[in-house]
């Protein structure tokens, strides 16, 4: 089967053996749209914060963020398959930078799994998948410092992260962001932080 983002350059790709060939794509709001949409209004994803929106509404938030210097979407993409929505950002320009100490070299992080397939959950995966996304935006980008802010509800993500390394920092709450082109309600979340020297040590 040909693969239908093969033709998309991608900002990192790397094979990890008995995974896959993870590649990480911009994402395209309209082309990427309905995958997107079918991901974020599933009940699963409720704390990402999109539950009731339309497709349309999905694709003008990313199609904003697409116009910022902080904030940057992609696509994660194995073997050919959408797997994940990836969002980093800058601290500094989030609402996260008023709820601790920002440190140069820091670099925010968002991830969205996309539902388990027909074999359902399978045990390594998310980590072998979040391996590559550190990869890609600690080394990768020259980061020193991944800084997460899950939900403090959010039990599955959070176990995530620090089976991955994370070290659990505070819980803090992100004030409520009411502006023209974003609404972000306010949220108790559950920082947790990876240090490049401890994800790749040399």
């Amino acid at each position: 089967m040909s693969d239908p983002y093969d033709a998309r350059t991608a900002v990192h790709e790397q094979h990890v053996d008995g995974y896959g060939t993870v590649r990480v794509l911009p994402l395209d709001p309209p082309a990427d749209a309905d995958v997107v949409h079918s991901w974020v209004r599933a009940e699963r994803a409720v704390f990402w914060g999109m539950n009731g929106l339309g497709r349309e509404q999905v694709a003008e938030i990313y199609t904003h963020m697409a116009g910022l210097d902080t904030h940057h979407a992609f696509l994660v993409v194995k073997d050919g398959e959408p797997v994940a929505l990836l969002q980093t950002y800058e601290p500094q320009a989030d609402r996260v930078g008023a709820c601790y100490e920002v440190r140069d070299g820091d670099i925010g992080l968002h991830l969205l799994l996309a539902p388990a397939g027909e074999g359902g959950a399978r045990r390594g995966w998310s980590q072998s998948l979040l391996a590559v996304v550190s990869a890609y935006v600690l080394p990768g980008l020259g980061r020193h410092r991944i800084v997460v802010d899950p939900d403090v509800r959010n039990d599955k993500a959070i176990a995530r992260f620090l089976r991955q390394g994370f070290e659990k920092g505070p819980v803090v709450v992100l004030p409520e962001i009411d502006v023209p082109d974003v609404y972000l309600p306010e949220k108790t979340a559950q920082l947790a932080f990876l240090e490049r020297t401890a994800a790749f040590p040399t």
